[in-house]
């Protein structure tokens, strides 16, 4: 189905087997990483607007979806999908600012469901929303600045299917000058079950990740790229860390790309999974050559990562994957070494 096509789509209730409504756009789905509500291992949740933390929710810790893993029976009931960003706020979501030259202006559009903390949806226009089974498309412009456009595709993961999600995110310039400092923000409360409001945080790759422009772990920051973005805890600014906590944080992180002429696009690419440990988590990572990462971890799981270590992570964004690519077949081992040795585990309050 074409994009422009889109406002003509099906309105998904749920994927993965419910019942389907013919009628009115899309405003929300779930996405499945087997295309099964009864067989997945994880669940994303998206807006129409590209944001997280969505309605229908299908899961047993909130109101929401966002990102949720299916917790093992020894965690609580078996089969239970349990979210780690839709607990309490919801507070994710993603902004995108460019700077005109021709009028000395910069244009800022942003979307995220919470308002009080996180701004809700600024100066954006719905282009088009559609989901299935295998993927969530959404297409959005600048309000005053029409020629703008952001899409966001969601779909499983290719290298690490059991445990992440592979969101392409997509600006273009479709306006008749170049645009400068095309900024863009993406930020999450990290909200980790079993210990909800009292996670540990890790971010990674930020020496070596050259179009970040600013991390912290302030997950209630307004995703606008011209501001809002000081830290919950000021240790954590612009630098790599590990196990901040236990404490009611999350993960911002800031790019600028630069300038984009006109009839122009920059994609790159989001990743939102979980894994039962950090192992299978870090091995998730190096499968997907991820450049950026934050993890998040419950109080009492910050070092084997059990029962869940959830993932944000992001590649090209101008930086080397934080974890080397592992050999066919080695995952797993890959995982273990880099927990037991490689991995350094430096807490931070």
């Amino acid at each position: 189905m074409k994009l422009m096509n889109l406002r003509r789509a099906v309105s998904l209730a749920m994927l993965g087997g419910a019942a389907l409504a013919i009628g009115a756009p899309a405003s929300a789905a779930v996405l499945y990483n087997t295309g099964d509500a009864t067989t997945a291992t994880i669940v994303l949740g998206m807006n129409n607007l590209g944001h997280l933390n969505a309605t229908p929710n299908v899961t047993a810790n909130a109101s929401a979806t966002g990102i949720a893993y299916r917790f093992p029976a020894a965690a609580g009931a078996a089969g239970v999908f349990r979210d780690a960003t839709a607990p309490g706020c919801l507070c994710e979501g993603w902004g995108v600012s460019v700077d005109r030259t021709s009028v000395v202006a910069s244009v800022v559009g942003r979307a995220a469901v919470d308002v009080p903390n996180s701004g809700g949806i600024s100066n954006l226009t719905g282009l088009g929303f559609s989901a299935d089974a295998v993927k969530m498309d959404s297409e959005v412009a600048l309000t005053s600045l029409r020629g703008v456009t952001v899409r966001h595709v969601a779909q499983t993961s290719t290298n690490a299917p059991n445990a992440l999600f592979r969101m392409e995110v997509t600006i273009t310039n479709g306006t008749d000058e170049t645009l400068d400092n095309v900024r863009y923000v993406r930020v999450m409360d990290w909200d980790v079950p079993l210990t909800e409001f009292a996670e540990f945080v890790t971010i990674r790759g930020t020496a070596t990740t050259t179009l970040l422009e600013r991390s912290h772990n302030n997950g209630f920051a307004v995703p606008n790229p011209l501001g809002g973005d000081l830290p919950i805890t000021a240790a954590t600014l612009d630098v790599d860390f590990t196990d901040s906590g236990p404490r009611d944080h999350g993960a911002f992180f800031r790019f600028n790309f630069g300038s984009l002429e006109a009839g122009k696009s920059y994609t790159f690419n989001i990743f939102y999974g979980a894994a039962g440990t950090e192992a299978a988590a870090l091995a998730a990572i190096a499968a997907e050559k991820i450049e950026l990462f934050s993890l998040g971890q419950s109080n009492g799981g910050q070092i084997t990562g059990s029962p869940a270590t959830f993932i944000f992570g992001f590649a090209g964004v101008g930086g080397d994957p934080v974890i080397p690519t592992p050999e066919p077949g080695s995952l797993a081992m890959l995982g273990l070494g880099l927990l037991g040795l490689g991995f350094t585990r430096r807490r931070k309050a």
